[in-house]
């Protein structure tokens, strides 16, 4: 990490910055933008930029149109969300490449921002084109990517247009996003509590083994528990169940119990008879799962437990709900933990789409010191993993031996 260069830390005065960012945001039936989030997480880096009369070039995806042209998809609405934001207008260019692109940016005067079409409407942005790299990269003198959101992806946008460009850095969301990775898994302040949710097992293999190294304690709720319950002995009816995963789970209960971390797993659960938001429902213990039936949440003991488990830590660290909580039946377990969470003397880091969506819905998202706007690349960097985005970052700037103002 400490190989990254950062904006503020090399010369954009009077230059044309291509900036990556993530306005990948949800949109209703209407095509209205119900969460700005991650367009207000760019606003320091775009700022900053306006503050050094850099003309800003901005690109970034939405949706997964698959290489065609989904006027749904169209990041127009971006634009207007983005102008009035700034208060400033942002020229909006209904393509990401070709004469248009580069004819708009080539007139405009420095201290302009421009925001060009959805790069995924073209395929060889997700097929890390090489060609398509090379386009992009001649639209600007220095390269910056704010998108943690898909840095653990390898796209044209964030991988191969560092091959063309002198001068790459990272934005200050990026920053903002490695340091507070660093601060609750490189250098934790003790206790540290990790609380791991979500549907699968499958999907958090790596996270779980990477935890079992780091943690005083591990949370572990949500329809993953119900793998582990089974791999103890437990009868859990018809709850999803990876039986594939039985294996592991009861490795990973065993390496838990060597390294002496405190392992915590639900107690009771809200069962319901069928998957549905008006299904007949009950609470029981984990030992009383009727047959047929199937667990969708934490119960009130568990979340009991569950907060007298962080009442002492110091990092807390949070991925995946703890039931199905889109269904009001089932949201009380989860809802009830972000609130236990939220006012936990800590540092809170939460990561993930799910999670994300639930503390916005519990009202209790400005209370949490940290919540990650990337899923995926959040897990990753859970998982120990090298983000794709971050090292073509890093590499670019040792092959033009960038060295860094400050």
């Amino acid at each position: 990490m400490e190989n990254i260069v950062y904006i503020d830390e090399i010369d954009i005065k009077n230059k044309t910055l291509l900036i990556r960012v993530d306005f990948n945001v949800p949109l209703d039936q209407n095509g209205n933008i119900t969460d700005d989030t991650r367009i207000r997480a760019v606003l320091p880096t775009v700022n900053y930029c306006l503050d050094e009369n850099a003309k800003i070039v901005l690109i970034s995806h939405m949706g997964r149109p698959k290489g065609n042209k989904v006027p749904e998809l169209s990041l127009i609405v971006v634009a207007k969300r983005l102008s009035r934001l700034l208060d400033k207008d942002v020229k909006f260019v209904n393509d990401c490449i070709g004469e248009l692109a580069e004819n708009t940016v080539k007139s405009a005067s420095y201290g302009d921002i421009i925001l060009l079409e959805n790069l995924r409407f073209y395929s060889e942005e997700t097929n890390n084109d090489e060609e398509f790299g090379k386009k992009l990269a001649s639209l600007c003198d220095i390269y910056v990517n704010d998108a943690f959101a898909t840095a653990h992806r390898s796209h044209a946008s964030n991988v191969s247009v560092t091959k063309f460009v002198k001068t790459c850095a990272a934005g200050f969301l990026i920053r903002k996003e490695l340091n507070y990775f660093t601060r609750a898994i490189e250098s934790p302040m003790k206790p540290f509590v990790a609380i791991v949710g979500g549907a699968k097992v499958s999907g958090k293999i790596e996270v779980l083994s990477n935890f079992a190294d780091k943690v005083d304690k591990l949370i572990i709720g949500g329809a993953m528990s119900n793998t582990f319950l089974k791999a103890m002995g437990y009868d859990v009816g018809s709850s999803l169940v990876e039986d594939d995963m039985i294996e592991y789970a009861k490795k990973t209960l065993e390496k838990i119990k060597e390294k002496n971390i405190k392992l915590y797993l639900p107690v009771d659960v809200v069962v319901a008879d069928r998957f549905t938001p008006d299904a007949e429902t009950k609470v029981t213990t984990v030992q009383e799962i009727p047959k047929g039936w199937m667990a969708l949440d934490i119960g009130p003991a568990t979340v009991t437990l569950f907060t007298e488990a962080i009442q002492n830590a110091k990092t807390i660290v949070w991925n995946g709900p703890m039931g199905v909580f889109e269904f009001d039946a089932f949201s009380r377990g989860t809802f009830a933990l972000v609130s236990s969470v939220a006012n936990a003397y800590a540092l809170t880091i939460v990561g993930g789409g799910d999670t994300d969506v639930a503390l916005h819905r519990a009202g209790e998202f400005a209370k949490m010191s940290y919540v990650s706007t990337g899923g995926g690349a959040f897990l990753e960097l859970l998982e120990g993993k090298k983000l794709p985005g971050i090292e073509a970052l890093i590499n670019c700037s040792k092959k033009n031996n960038l060295k860094k103002l400050l």
